[in-house]
C-alpha cells in the first residue's frame, strides 16, 4: 500500500522540522534519506518555494519523489529579485516585467508561450501589482505607495478606535 504526502518546501532546504518530518514520521521510513533527495532534486530552483509529494509503500518502506512547479507568483517575484508583491495591487506597482519575460515564465511554469499561458502569467502578475512593459517603478511611484500604505494603517487604527469607543458610549 502507498501513501503520499504533500508539503511546499522551500527549494535545496528541506528539513526534518514540520511539515516534513513529523508527517513522514509514522511511516517508518528513513527521513534524512528523503530530505537529502528533495534538496538534491530542487537545488536548482533554490530561493524558490516548491510543491513536493513523498510517495511511500508502507510495506517496503521504498519511496519516490515528485518535485512540482512553484508558483507563478514565485517565479515572478525571483524573475524580478523583488520579496513581495504590491499590498494594494491596482493602485501601486511593486515591478514591471517585459513580454520575454513574461514568456520565459509562462515557459518555466506552464510549458508554453502560447497566447493562454502568458494571459494566465499576466493575470497572476496583475493581482500582485506587476506590470507589463511599462518600465521599472519610479521613486515617485515607490513614495505614493509608502502614502497609500499609511492611510490604510491610519484608517484601520481609526476603526479600532471608534469600535472600542462605541461600547463605552452607549453604556452612558
Amino acid at each position: 500500500m502507498e501513501q503520499a504526502v504533500q508539503v511546499v518546501v522551500e527549494a535545496g532546504k528541506a528539513t526534518a522540522a514540520p511539515p516534513l518530518g513529523p508527517a513522514l514520521g509514522p511511516l517508518g521510513v528513513n527521513i534524512k534519506k528523503i530530505i537529502d533527495e528533495i534538496n538534491e532534486k530542487t537545488m536548482d530552483l533554490a530561493g524558490l518555494r516548491v510543491p513536493v509529494k513523498v510517495i511511500v509503500d508502507t510495506k517496503s518502506k521504498a519511496f519516490r519523489i515528485e518535485v512540482g512547479k512553484p508558483p507563478a507568483s514565485q517565479l515572478v517575484l525571483k524573475e524580478l529579485k523583488i520579496p513581495k508583491g504590491s499590498s494594494m495591487a491596482g493602485k501601486d506597482r511593486a515591478g514591471d516585467l517585459t513580454e520575454e519575460q513574461v514568456k520565459r515564465i509562462a515557459r518555466a511554469k506552464l510549458g508554453s508561450d502560447d497566447k493562454s499561458s502568458v494571459n494566465q502569467i499576466k493575470g497572476t502578475c496583475r493581482s500582485m501589482g506587476i506590470t507589463i512593459g511599462k518600465g521599472a517603478v519610479t521613486e515617485e511611484e515607490l513614495k505614493e505607495a509608502k502614502k497609500h500604505k499609511q492611510a490604510a494603517k491610519d484608517g484601520a487604527a481609526a476603526k479600532k478606535t471608534e469600535a472600542a469607543e462605541a461600547p463605552a458610549a452607549e453604556a452612558k
